[in-house]
């Protein structure tokens, strides 16, 4: 079973920073998304700021969610200094 993501964080150039029930946290880069017609409303910012958890999953305030599998599978590991 995959890790569930347990907090979100927007941060900027559309990207979102996601906790996950393992410890780990990874960044997601939310532009590849823009080609879905719901996901290209994210583009203003305010908009882009409202996701939150949502059960399994991520979404905003316009509906717009992403798969568990994906929020995982194409987040990569956030960078330590």
């Amino acid at each position: 079973m995959k890790p569930k993501a347990i907090d979100v964080k927007p941060l900027n150039n559309y990207e979102i920073e996601l906790k996950f029930d393992n410890g780990e946290v990874k960044i997601l880069d939310v532009k590849p998304y823009f080609k879905f017609k719901i996901f290209n409303e994210l583009k203003e910012n305010n908009k882009f700021r409202t996701v939150k958890i949502s059960g399994l999953s991520v979404e905003w305030d316009n509906g717009a969610d992403i798969c568990p599998d994906e929020l995982y599978n194409n987040s990569v590991q956030k960078k330590t200094c």
